[in-house]
């Protein structure tokens, strides 16, 4: 990052948004492929959809602030979250164990994404582009509700049914 100033933080913090949405898309569907509780396949289908409409609002961003998003730098924390779902879905886990794994996966992905675009609202605000700040305090709902959901299946079915997979192993 060679930022200068704030302004510069600003639009490195959006930049990086950018490309960690950009890959989640690539990500996403793999992991609903993965999946095998109907619940989470649907959860990360719907997701997708709602990132896709993310890049889509930052793209707006960029073009109202007159910032070029034609080169970005790729999000490495991001790619690393990616690769450690990956790898999780490679490791051979029972299915029910492999959807809480998933869950995990996915909410580490929401955890940096509700952190990056706290930021980025804040920033806005910072720099007066209260327009700007709306629309991503809109994003840092839908990634908080995402994670509440994913809460939601994790607690009322899958922990449970990962648990009652393999406790006859035990």
């Amino acid at each position: 990052m060679k930022a200068k100033g704030f302004m510069d933080l600003f639009e490195h913090e959006l930049k990086d948004l950018y490309s960690a949405e950009k890959q989640l898309t690539k990500a996403l569907p793999k992991m609903a492929k993965a999946a095998t509780n109907e619940q989470l396949v649907e959860a990360f289908e719907s997701h997708l959809e709602e990132t896709e409409g993310q890049i889509e609002r930052l793209e707006t961003i960029f073009k109202q602030l007159d910032i070029s998003f034609a080169r970005v730098e790729k999000c490495k924390a991001m790619e690393g979250l990616i690769q450690e779902g990956k790898e999780i879905m490679e490791e051979g886990l029972e299915p029910e164990v492999l959807d809480a794994a998933l869950i995990c996966a996915a909410q580490r992905v929401e955890h940096y994404e509700i952190a990056g675009y706290g930021c980025a609202r804040t920033f806005a605000q910072q720099l007066g582009y209260e327009h700007v700040a709306e629309l991503l305090q809109e994003t840092l709902d839908e990634e908080g509700n995402t994670d509440k959901k994913l809460t939601e299946i994790a607690e009322s079915v899958v922990n449970q049914e990962a648990q009652a997979a393999t406790d006859d192993e035990e």
